[in-house]
Protein backbone atom coordinates (compact mmCIF):
# COMPACT_ATOMS: atom_id res chain seq x y z
CA UNK A 1 0.00 0.00 0.00
CA UNK A 2 0.98 3.47 -0.44
CA UNK A 3 0.48 6.65 1.86
CA UNK A 4 -0.02 10.25 0.67
CA UNK A 5 2.23 12.56 2.28
CA UNK A 6 0.98 14.39 4.96
CA UNK A 7 2.04 17.04 7.08
CA UNK A 8 2.76 16.79 10.98
CA UNK A 9 -0.32 18.43 11.81
CA UNK A 10 -2.80 16.41 9.10
CA UNK A 11 -0.99 12.97 10.75
CA UNK A 12 -1.77 14.00 14.29
CA UNK A 13 -5.36 15.14 12.99
CA UNK A 14 -5.58 11.99 11.11
CA UNK A 15 -4.73 9.95 14.30
CA UNK A 16 -7.09 11.94 16.57
CA UNK A 17 -9.77 11.43 14.12
CA UNK A 18 -9.48 7.65 14.02
CA UNK A 19 -8.49 7.50 17.56
CA UNK A 20 -5.50 5.66 17.59
CA UNK A 21 -4.08 6.38 21.00
CA UNK A 22 -7.74 4.28 22.59
CA UNK A 23 -7.92 1.90 19.56
CA UNK A 24 -8.67 -1.59 20.54
CA UNK A 25 -5.32 -3.64 20.91
CA UNK A 26 -6.33 -6.33 18.38
CA UNK A 27 -7.36 -3.62 16.06
CA UNK A 28 -3.37 -2.08 17.17
CA UNK A 29 -1.96 -5.11 15.60
CA UNK A 30 -3.27 -4.97 12.67
CA UNK A 31 -2.40 -1.33 11.90
CA UNK A 32 0.93 -1.89 12.37
CA UNK A 33 1.20 -4.48 10.04
CA UNK A 34 -0.45 -2.34 7.63
CA UNK A 35 2.07 0.82 8.26
CA UNK A 36 5.11 -2.14 8.29
CA UNK A 37 3.91 -2.63 4.14
CA UNK A 38 3.66 0.89 3.34
CA UNK A 39 6.12 2.42 0.51
CA UNK A 40 8.17 4.37 0.94
CA UNK A 41 9.12 4.09 4.43
CA UNK A 42 7.59 6.61 7.06
CA UNK A 43 9.93 9.75 7.88
CA UNK A 44 11.43 9.47 11.27
CA UNK A 45 9.17 12.61 12.39
CA UNK A 46 5.86 10.79 11.43
CA UNK A 47 7.27 7.51 12.69
CA UNK A 48 7.74 9.52 16.22
CA UNK A 49 4.03 11.33 16.48
CA UNK A 50 2.38 7.95 15.32
CA UNK A 51 4.71 6.07 18.31
CA UNK A 52 3.35 8.38 20.88
CA UNK A 53 -0.19 8.33 19.55
CA UNK A 54 -0.52 4.89 19.40
CA UNK A 55 1.26 3.74 22.55
CA UNK A 56 2.71 6.40 24.42
CA UNK A 57 -1.04 7.18 26.88
CA UNK A 58 -0.72 2.79 26.78
CA UNK A 59 2.07 2.60 28.60
CA UNK A 60 2.59 5.06 30.45
CA UNK A 61 -0.75 3.66 31.50
CA UNK A 62 -0.06 0.33 32.76
CA UNK A 63 -0.47 -1.33 36.02
CA UNK A 64 -0.37 -5.01 35.14
CA UNK A 65 1.66 -6.59 31.96
CA UNK A 66 0.63 -5.32 28.88
CA UNK A 67 -1.68 -7.52 27.03
CA UNK A 68 -0.15 -10.10 23.95
CA UNK A 69 -2.27 -8.32 21.46
CA UNK A 70 0.03 -4.78 23.00
CA UNK A 71 3.40 -6.66 22.71
CA UNK A 72 2.31 -7.73 19.38
CA UNK A 73 1.96 -4.22 18.11
CA UNK A 74 5.34 -3.18 20.09
CA UNK A 75 7.38 -5.74 18.65
CA UNK A 76 5.94 -5.04 15.16
CA UNK A 77 6.72 -1.58 15.08
CA UNK A 78 10.05 -1.66 16.76
CA UNK A 79 10.91 -3.98 14.07
CA UNK A 80 11.51 -0.83 11.50
CA UNK A 81 10.83 1.74 13.83
CA UNK A 82 12.71 1.86 16.67
CA UNK A 83 14.78 4.47 16.94
CA UNK A 84 11.70 6.92 16.89
CA UNK A 85 9.63 4.75 19.26
CA UNK A 86 12.82 4.81 21.50
CA UNK A 87 13.07 8.69 21.62
CA UNK A 88 9.79 9.17 22.53
CA UNK A 89 8.03 6.30 24.21
CA UNK A 90 10.83 4.93 26.10
CA UNK A 91 13.06 8.39 27.05
CA UNK A 92 9.47 9.38 28.76
CA UNK A 93 9.27 6.31 30.87
CA UNK A 94 13.02 6.33 32.03
CA UNK A 95 12.36 10.45 32.44
CA UNK A 96 9.28 9.93 34.91
CA UNK A 97 10.51 8.51 37.78
CA UNK A 98 6.85 8.11 39.61
CA UNK A 99 6.14 5.71 36.63
CA UNK A 100 5.66 2.41 38.24
CA UNK A 101 7.31 -1.70 37.95
CA UNK A 102 5.21 -2.51 35.04
CA UNK A 103 7.07 0.31 32.85
CA UNK A 104 10.70 -0.59 33.62
CA UNK A 105 9.59 -4.15 33.27
CA UNK A 106 8.32 -3.35 29.42
CA UNK A 107 11.38 -1.50 28.73
CA UNK A 108 13.77 -4.89 29.62
CA UNK A 109 11.29 -7.12 27.80
CA UNK A 110 11.50 -5.22 24.75
CA UNK A 111 15.19 -4.58 25.13
CA UNK A 112 15.19 -8.41 25.67
CA UNK A 113 13.05 -9.32 22.60
CA UNK A 114 12.05 -6.49 20.39
CA UNK A 115 15.36 -4.21 19.87
CA UNK A 116 17.68 -4.40 17.28
CA UNK A 117 21.21 -3.50 18.40
CA UNK A 118 21.51 0.17 18.06
CA UNK A 119 18.04 0.37 19.37
CA UNK A 120 19.95 -1.41 22.41
CA UNK A 121 22.62 1.20 22.22
CA UNK A 122 19.79 4.44 22.34
CA UNK A 123 18.35 2.65 25.75
CA UNK A 124 21.37 2.69 27.11
CA UNK A 125 22.42 5.71 26.30
CA UNK A 126 19.27 7.49 27.67
CA UNK A 127 19.19 5.91 30.60
CA UNK A 128 22.47 7.52 31.04
CA UNK A 129 21.65 10.49 30.54
CA UNK A 130 19.30 10.87 33.84
CA UNK A 131 20.59 10.04 37.52
CA UNK A 132 20.25 6.08 37.77
CA UNK A 133 17.99 4.70 40.34
CA UNK A 134 16.92 1.41 41.64
CA UNK A 135 14.03 1.35 38.52
CA UNK A 136 16.52 1.78 35.95
CA UNK A 137 19.31 -0.42 37.06
CA UNK A 138 17.20 -3.27 35.87
CA UNK A 139 17.05 -2.10 32.52
CA UNK A 140 21.05 -1.67 31.95
CA UNK A 141 21.12 -5.31 33.22
CA UNK A 142 18.82 -6.04 30.45
CA UNK A 143 21.04 -4.12 28.26
CA UNK A 144 24.35 -6.31 28.63
CA UNK A 145 22.53 -9.81 28.68
CA UNK A 146 21.20 -8.57 25.25
CA UNK A 147 24.62 -8.11 23.94
CA UNK A 148 26.14 -11.07 25.03
CA UNK A 149 22.67 -13.14 24.17
CA UNK A 150 21.64 -11.79 21.41
CA UNK A 151 24.31 -10.23 19.14
CA UNK A 152 27.11 -12.42 17.53
CA UNK A 153 29.45 -10.13 18.11
CA UNK A 154 31.92 -10.27 22.12
CA UNK A 155 30.25 -7.35 24.16
CA UNK A 156 33.50 -4.87 23.64
CA UNK A 157 32.79 -4.74 19.71
CA UNK A 158 28.67 -4.17 20.67
CA UNK A 159 29.32 -1.51 22.63
CA UNK A 160 31.21 1.52 21.88
CA UNK A 161 34.17 2.45 23.43
CA UNK A 162 32.67 6.05 24.19
CA UNK A 163 29.18 4.44 25.47
CA UNK A 164 31.39 1.94 27.60
CA UNK A 165 33.36 4.44 29.36
CA UNK A 166 30.54 6.72 30.20
CA UNK A 167 28.82 3.35 31.35
CA UNK A 168 31.63 3.03 33.99
CA UNK A 169 31.89 6.72 34.69
CA UNK A 170 28.49 7.10 35.47
CA UNK A 171 28.35 3.79 38.13
CA UNK A 172 31.96 5.01 39.57
CA UNK A 173 30.25 8.57 40.52
CA UNK A 174 27.18 7.18 41.43
CA UNK A 175 28.19 4.31 43.84
CA UNK A 176 27.95 5.77 46.99
CA UNK A 177 24.18 6.40 46.57
CA UNK A 178 23.63 2.61 46.07
CA UNK A 179 26.06 1.03 48.44
CA UNK A 180 23.28 -1.03 49.87
CA UNK A 181 21.53 -2.14 46.63
CA UNK A 182 21.63 -5.36 45.64
CA UNK A 183 21.07 -4.86 41.85
CA UNK A 184 23.87 -1.94 41.85
CA UNK A 185 26.03 -4.86 43.11
CA UNK A 186 24.91 -7.59 40.06
CA UNK A 187 25.14 -4.84 37.31
CA UNK A 188 28.74 -3.98 38.78
CA UNK A 189 29.36 -7.85 38.37
CA UNK A 190 28.09 -7.96 35.12
CA UNK A 191 30.11 -5.21 33.92
CA UNK A 192 33.29 -6.67 35.27
CA UNK A 193 32.89 -9.84 34.34
CA UNK A 194 32.14 -9.32 30.70
CA UNK A 195 34.82 -6.66 30.05
CA UNK A 196 37.22 -7.40 32.64
CA UNK A 197 39.79 -6.78 29.89
CA UNK A 198 38.78 -2.78 29.78
CA UNK A 199 38.05 -2.27 33.55
CA UNK A 200 41.26 -1.00 35.26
Amino acid sequence: PNIPVLCHPQLEGLCCFLQLSTCPEHLLVRFCGWLLALTPDLSYTSAAILAEQLFLRRVLSLSQPPSRHLMAALASFCSKYSQPFCRVVVATVLREPEEGAEQTKLVCELVEECLEPDGVRLVLSQVLEVPLSEKLLPVVQAVLGRQVRGHPLSPQEVLPPELFDLLVLTLCRQAPAFSSSLNYAKLVTAVLTMYQSQVS
